[in-house]
């Protein structure tokens, strides 16, 4: 999903500077869901499921690619090529000056624009209604509490959230089981594999698991 927000930033750009790298790749792995272009398999696994979809952003693309093979998202998150295309999502973030130098972590304006954001697009009271980009929208703002109200069985099967975590605060639990995510932590990702991130068609099949597409 190629779109932007009224924000002026993509969906996962908004979570990388709300939550770091485990929130981006959450909020891609949902786009993708929604697309109807993963599958979960045993064992919390995804994998692409038939062609990549039109309009697909590089960041989704990207992820969409590492996942020719079933991954879960904790190796997802720690896969090279991701990596890279997280350093890439972190330059024109930079160049706005919404990310500090050298450790590319949030400034505090960043911090503030999405503070105020969050609080112009509150957690939404039902599912019922919402469009595609409104749902990626309240993942990258609100995150586990999110998952729990839009997608929860397919964030707990595929691990984007841990079932034990709590209901208060903004919390990104990809890959931490019990131990949660402040959103105000923020972990360098970049990584010194510089290989290419090209993608194309996908062929899927996590062998058994619901397809994408519904929570």
């Amino acid at each position: 999903m190629d779109g932007g927000t009224e924000i002026g930033w993509e969906p996962h750009e908004v979570a990388l500077l709300g939550g770091g790298p485990r929130a981006a790749v959450t909020v891609a792995l949902v786009a993708l869901h929604l697309l109807g272009a993963v599958e979960t398999g045993p064992g919390r696994t995804l994998c692409a499921t038939g062609p990549e979809p039109e309009g697909l952003g590089p960041f989704e693309g990207t992820v969409l690619d590492c996942l020719r093979e079933p991954l879960t998202a904790r190796e997802l998150v720690r896969h090279a090529d991701v990596r890279l295309a997280l350093a890439l999502t972190r330059i024109p973030l930079a160049e706005d000056g919404l990310l500090t130098h050298p450790w590319l972590r949030p400034t505090r304006g960043a911090r503030r624009r999405v503070a105020f954001w969050r609080e112009r697009h509150p957690l939404p009271a039902v599912r019922h209604g919402l469009t595609d980009e409104d749902t990626l929208l309240a993942v990258a703002l609100h995150g586990d509490a999110a998952l729990r109200l839009l997608l929860p069985r397919f964030a707990l099967r595929t691990g984007l959230m841990h079932p034990g975590a709590p209901a208060d605060g903004v919390r990104f639990s990809l890959g931490r089981g019990r131990f949660l995510r402040w959103r105000d932590e923020y972990e360098d990702s970049v990584s010194g594999d510089w290989g290419g991130t090209g993608h194309g068609d996908h062929s899927g099949g996590c062998g058994s698991g619901g397809g994408g597409g519904s929570d």
